[in-house]
């Protein structure tokens, strides 16, 4: 397959940019500056473009299998005026270029997947969320996504995924390292109450998900990408203790993460229990369903 990667060099990019030129695949990764290339072993071909050169350049994404547009600016930073600014135009813009060089192919690709995130949901202690739960605004990630899947929806293509996703788990990159930090340090224990749910899934799965939805042609839509086993803030913290063989004792307060993090300590504080429906119900099966066999094989034990 010829696949374009928008936002193709941070951690699952360059995940799915490995598995995909192992297969043999030819992949464009497009990004605001273009690194050295690596030298891995691999099949398939590898370039890069900027975001410039694709819309300058429109005619070297003509006869795509397929497009995944995984950029957008961060939501761990201080959400400031001008932080939260950024990360609502960053999402816009991104999700426009595609769209605008999709009005200009005169050979679309088949399928567009578009990064979103579980934020949509809202946050609930008690609720469990699917594919077929309403978009809810409680907050600002959830306002950030709601918009951002509504500008994915103009998109002109005929089949759009837009990828639900949850906190992505692995040693390169993501939330893992940083939440590994405390328990490294000795001082590892909950955060707030410790029962809000966390909903997630292995670096591994996830890659191997977005290959599974671009070849199902009876996917498109909505899709959660998170394990089917959420676990709450304690018990992700007593996997971590217990593989990694540090203590779980030093509970964090609420109030002392807000006064560190501002509005941003609610994406530590609040969450949500997704279920992966559609992923499961076209017959995905994820080699890492359990929180502390990921964090195993995380570790190489």
């Amino acid at each position: 397959m010829r696949i374009a990667i928008c936002g193709g060099t941070g951690f699952i990019g360059q995940a799915l940019c490995k598995r995909w030129l192992r297969d043999g695949h030819d992949i464009i990764i497009v990004t605001r500056s273009k690194p050295e290339i690596p030298a891995v072993k691999q099949y398939g071909s590898l370039s890069y473009l900027t975001w410039d050169e694709m819309k300058s350049h429109p005619e070297r994404f003509e006869r795509l299998d397929a497009l995944v547009n995984l950029a957008g600016s961060s939501l761990s930073q201080r959400w400031t005026q001008a932080g939260k600014k950024r990360i609502l135009q960053s999402r816009q813009r991104t999700v426009s270029a595609v769209s605008d060089l999709m009005q200009r192919l005169e050979h679309k690709p088949p399928v567009i997947l578009q990064a979103s995130a579980m934020a949509i949901y809202g946050t609930s202690e008690f609720e469990t969320f699917d594919e077929d739960s309403p978009a809810t605004i409680t907050d600002f990630p959830s306002e950030v996504v709601q918009q951002w899947e509504q500008a994915a929806d103009s998109i002109p293509v005929d089949r759009l995924i837009k990828l639900r996703i949850s906190v992505v788990l692995g040693n390169q990159g993501g939330a893992l390292p940083k939440m590994l930090l405390p328990y490294k340090l000795g001082v590892g224990g909950n955060i707030g109450s410790g029962k809000q749910w966390l909903s997630w899934i292995h670096i591994d799965d996830i890659v191997e998900l977005i290959d599974y939805c671009i070849r199902h042609e009876d996917i498109s839509g909505a899709v959660n990408a998170a394990s089917p086993h959420a676990v709450t803030n304690e018990e992700f913290g007593r996997s971590v203790s217990k593989v990694y063989h540090r203590p779980h004792w030093l509970p964090l307060p609420a109030f002392m993460l807000q006064a560190i993090l501002g509005e941003m300590s609610l994406i530590l504080l609040k969450g949500q229990r997704i279920l992966p429906a559609k992923a499961q119900r076209h017959g995905f099966k994820f080699r890492y369903p359990e929180v502390t066999a990921a964090l195993q094989q995380i570790k190489g034990i």
